[in-house]
């Protein structure tokens, strides 16, 4: 997983010390790359008109290459990035996606109209858990967190109704349109088959710091469910552990 969905701060909207890479000038051709992100490990997101390039170095222990599989397959499926290119050299890899429409559902103007915004998420994440599973690679399960079994945070509650899991799904993972309507998520590459609590114990941890503490229950309610506190104790532990 990523650290791309943790709270914000002045570095993940900085270049800081570091340059545009080479492989991102080559790819903008005549445009200015637009930097969208840059997180804790060294990774950088850039806007390059109706697209984006994420380039991660080798020393972030990030692989794009599992995002780009589980784009492919899931883009058939659910509003998602579709993939452009791929690519790596001796120094990092980068995956270039179509844009898709709506912004993430963070920021001053989703504070401002919390309910819509938990609405998207959990229309989101329904709409993600209802995807058919039948012809999941299996052999990409135990490539994700939620599928590992660390020991110290307890017994793994049984998973009773697996589900596609998103697998990192903080609130900027969500896209919302200026109505207010869910338009597609972003950041696949921990997609999973799984507890649906996986995602629902994170994406409720995520309203902490994107909105404020207090709101968590809007997000089981909105999604129609009651909150199973010992599936999200765990799945946190989980998560954290692999963070």
């Amino acid at each position: 997983m990523t650290d791309d969905s943790r709270p914000g701060s002045e570095h993940e909207h900085s270049l800081g010390d570091q340059a545009v890479p080479d492989i991102v000038t080559k790819l903008a051709g005549n445009r200015e790359p637009e930097l969208a992100w840059h997180n804790e490990l060294g990774g950088l997101t850039f806007r390059l008109g109706d697209r984006f390039v994420k380039w991660n170095p080798f020393t972030s222990g990030v692989d794009l290459e599992l995002e780009r599989r589980r784009l492919d397959w899931v883009s058939d499926r659910h509003p998602a990035p579709r993939v452009v290119d791929f690519g790596s050299d001796e120094h990092a890899q980068w995956l270039v996606t179509e844009t898709l429409p709506g912004e993430h559902a963070v920021g001053d103007t989703w504070r401002a109209r919390r309910p819509e915004a938990v609405a998207a998420i959990a229309t989101g994440l329904r709409t993600i858990h209802a995807i058919a599973i039948d012809d999941f690679p299996s052999d990409w399960a135990a490539e994700v967190w939620m599928a590992r079994t660390p020991a110290g945070i307890g017994e793994r509650p049984p998973v009773l109704d697996p589900v596609l899991v998103h697998g990192d799904a903080c609130a900027p993972n969500t896209l919302i349109s200026s109505g207010g309507d869910w338009t597609g998520n972003v950041d696949f590459g921990d997609l999973g088959i799984g507890d649906r609590w996986a995602d629902l114990a994170i994406a409720s941890l995520s309203l902490d710091w994107n909105f404020g503490e207090g709101h968590q229950h809007e997000l089981y309610e909105a999604y129609g469910l009651e909150a199973d506190h010992e599936r999200i104790e765990y799945y946190r532990a989980l998560w954290h552990l692999e963070s």
